[in-house]
């Protein structure tokens, strides 16, 4: 399969991804399922982000898809906290998250 046949299994992908950071960050909103709304709304972003991630695995392998969509939550859910909520990083934090990007490259090298 080229590039072009596997842009819509990699879009399907990094929307999973997208609706995973959303469905954390919904997650801490709702303190606990204190504020039910926002609890909610993030089983329903997970629930779309594993039918997303069920159509990217139909072409993509599961092994590199998974971890590409972990990777992605992860360091985008790390990030926004940060941005959004003022979590503080630490530096080896911020190793971490250095490490991740250079993991997520060296995925993408392997797979091709």
């Amino acid at each position: 399969m080229n590039i072009a046949q596997l842009l819509p299994y990699l879009g399907a992908l990094v929307i999973a991804a997208i609706l995973d950071i959303i469905a954390n960050l919904f997650l801490a909103k709702s303190k606990g399922f204190k504020h039910i709304s926002y609890g909610i709304s993030a089983i329903i972003m997970i629930l779309l982000a594993f039918s997303c991630l069920a159509y990217a695995v139909t072409a993509l392998d599961l092994a590199v898809a998974y971890a590409l969509w972990g990777a992605f939550g992860i360091l985008g859910t790390s990030l926004a906290a940060w941005a959004l909520f003022g979590q503080k990083i630490r530096p080896i934090g911020w190793l971490g998250i250095f490490t991740l990007i250079a993991g997520i490259s060296l995925l993408h090298y392997s797979s091709m």
